[in-house]
């Protein structure tokens, strides 16, 4: 397994593939954990690099992972496959905006990794498939350190980006429904509990 890990890390920094930080992905494990969290939703799938991992947390761990770009969807399939890890996760292949789950599928933790500029969407679509206690994290909220300048960056797509993850920060700050922790973790975790505990 760490072999892989290795592989898939440097299959990213040849290939410029977005995964975790190591310290993040690091938190991310400890918390599962501790939370004995079992049934995982992850948004963006990428290589599968997060998702394999958080499977390893715990033997009872089980993720689903969807993924909308082919190539990422078959690089992941094969990621998972080598670590003979097919019962513990399953690859969707479909746009998450577009996925229709079981209302019957009740995650203990939905993780959103993917598209910066559909955060929103996403929580909105996901929560209700969150069990109750369930929690929903978000990755990069510092995405590299631009968060907080957006009046600074130069680059017009750049400074839209980052506008938009300070978007799901206000949103999630303000949301009546959760309360949500940022950790200066990676490149930035959030951590969002419903109030009342239940959904």
């Amino acid at each position: 397994m760490k072999e892989l890990i290795l592989e898939m890390e440097k299959y990213a920094k040849d290939h410029n593939v977005p995964i975790m930080q190591n310290e993040g992905i690091a938190f991310l494990m400890r918390f599962i954990k501790a939370n004995n969290i079992k049934n995982i939703l992850e948004i963006g799938s990428a290589i599968g690099y997060s998702a394999i991992l958080m499977a390893s947390s715990d033997v009872d761990v089980k993720v689903t992972t969807i993924e909308r770009d082919e190539n990422y969807y078959m690089e992941c399939l094969k990621n998972v496959k080598k670590c003979d890890f097919d019962k513990k996760v399953s690859v969707v292949f479909q746009d998450a905006l577009e996925v229709n789950l079981s209302d019957e599928n009740k995650y203990d933790m939905i993780f959103i990794d993917a598209a910066k500029g559909q955060y929103i969407k996403f929580f909105e679509k996901f929560k209700y498939f969150l069990a109750p206690n369930g929690v929903i994290v978000t990755d990069n909220l510092k995405f590299h350190g631009y968060v907080g300048k957006s009046d600074e960056i130069e680059s017009k797509n750049l400074r839209q980006l980052v506008k938009k993850i300070e978007n799901y920060i206000e949103f999630l700050n303000n949301n009546q429904e959760f309360t949500t922790k940022i950790y200066d973790v990676g490149d930035g975790i959030s951590i969002s509990v419903r109030k009342n505990g239940n959904t």
